[in-house]
């Protein structure tokens, strides 16, 4: 993500960035006791609002937080980011914590006032090389809690695993459990084999991206074949194209994994084909929100 820009939402109010104050006794600070939501902006209307506002809400209902706002009210406060900070391509980050107390208490879970922030950064395109030449991606055990799909703010797990990749000149971490393919530490991962686009089922193992619903729509559009298989780490390696998703990424193809091309070792057929149609997709609601 691009540097934040200068204002920012905080408990009701636009303010600039930097004069925003969250108190030392918020639990999201002292537990990772919150949740967050990225939402993509493309000429300054939000991308998949309504399915990002309602992961938000699965979110805090699985961590017992009553949700601060309607959806109509969240649109409100994603709609004044944009218009505060420009419009245009962006992104929009909402974050809401239990709360601040007095104290520092495991439990009972206390009814406060939440802490509501929310900020901005401009959207940054991949790079021209990643999309002709593809990404390198390493593989690393998946450490993570067992709720990952809940989108909370606690992801010292999730930055360890993304960190792996930057020791490794990577992109990203591909992760594997008992064999298998979850995710990546911060995208969806994808697979094709054969002429098939497949993906992880849905589960508490996996986040449930917003984008990678993008892709499976596309897919369709493109008269691609697609559908959620549990994947193994052997078909994993020996597949013909590997991608990530995200909502900032977009859909990026996979060159190497852990040292070993995937595929020939270039961007392969039907990625280029999704591309394509995400592009076309883009300029067909270009001005409208998607």
């Amino acid at each position: 993500m691009a540097e934040p820009l200068p204002t920012c939402y905080l408990n009701g109010s636009l303010m600039p960035l930097s004069e925003a104050r969250v108190s030392p006794l918020d639990r999201s600070f002292l537990f990772g006791d919150g949740v967050y939501e990225v939402i993509a902006a493309r000429a300054g209307n939000p991308r998949r609002l309504a399915a990002n506002l309602a992961r938000l809400s699965h979110s805090l209902r699985q961590l017992r937080i009553r949700n601060p706002l309607s959806d109509r009210q969240w649109g409100g406060v994603v709609e004044q980011l944009i218009s505060a900070n420009g419009g245009g391509d962006i992104y929009v980050y909402l974050q809401v914590s239990r709360g601040a107390e007095n104290g520092r208490n495991h439990a009972p879970l206390p009814e406060i006032e939440r802490t509501v922030f929310a900020f901005a950064s401009a959207f940054v395109p991949p790079a021209a090389w990643a999309l002709e030449q593809g990404i390198a991606c390493i593989t690393a055990q998946d450490t993570r809690w067992a709720r990952c799909d809940i989108k909370a703010t606690a992801l010292l797990a999730n930055v360890l695993l993304r960190q792996l990749a930057v020791d490794a000149n990577a992109a990203e971490t591909i992760l594997l459990k008992d064999g298998r393919l979850t995710e990546g530490s911060s995208s969806a991962v994808h697979v094709v084999i054969g002429q098939e686009i497949l993906t992880p089922p849905q589960s508490r193992e996996i986040l449930p991206g917003t984008t990678r619903s993008v892709v499976e729509e596309l897919a369709d559009r493109a008269g691609i074949r697609h559908r959620a298989i549990a994947l193994s780490e052997i078909a994993v390696r020996g597949a013909d194209e590997i991608w990530i998703s995200s909502a900032m990424r977009e859909v990026l193809p996979v060159s190497t994994l852990d040292g070993e091309p995937v595929g020939t070792g270039v961007p392969g057929p039907l990625w280029r084909r999704i591309h394509d149609e995400l592009q076309q997709y883009k300029r067909e609601l270009s001005g409208e929100a998607w």
